[in-house]
């Protein structure tokens, strides 16, 4: 899984203040390093901090892909990140945010037709030219 710098500082940080070498965060000891409800413990006080309201930890999952996506990370390893068995489940949840949306849809295509409307327009015009 990559961890983005910002994360890792802030992992390095913790780890620093508190002298643990595992359980970093998610869990109350190293013999239990993953305890669901202290995830959404540490997470509420620190969105309450933030002055922020709290979001469930699957929200936290689909920003994630999200910030995957808007990045520009390609959609097989999003796929591989979030666990997906398939491709086509990441693009049945995200595709919607991927490159190649409605707008750019749009946009391309507007491109295309001014382009070859342009041309036709410019061999009409060379056609009617007289022979010099």
């Amino acid at each position: 899984m990559p961890i983005v710098a910002v994360l890792r500082d802030l992992l390095v940080e913790h780890k620093l203040v508190t002298w643990r070498d595992e359980g970093l965060v998610f869990g109350p000891s190293a013999t239990s390093p993953f305890t669901p409800t202290a995830v959404r413990k540490r997470a509420l006080t620190a969105w309450r901090r933030a002055g922020l309201d709290s979001i469930g930890l699957h929200e936290c999952r689909h920003t994630f892909a999200s910030l995957l996506i808007v990045a520009g990370v390609n959609a097989k390893a999003i796929t591989a990140y979030l666990g997906h068995a398939s491709i086509h489940t990441t693009f049945d949840l995200y595709g919607h945010l991927m490159p190649g949306n409605e707008d750019e849809a749009v946009a391309l295509v507007d491109a295309y037709l001014e382009r070859a409307i342009t041309g036709r327009r410019l061999a009409q015009l060379r056609s009617n030219a007289p022979d010099p």
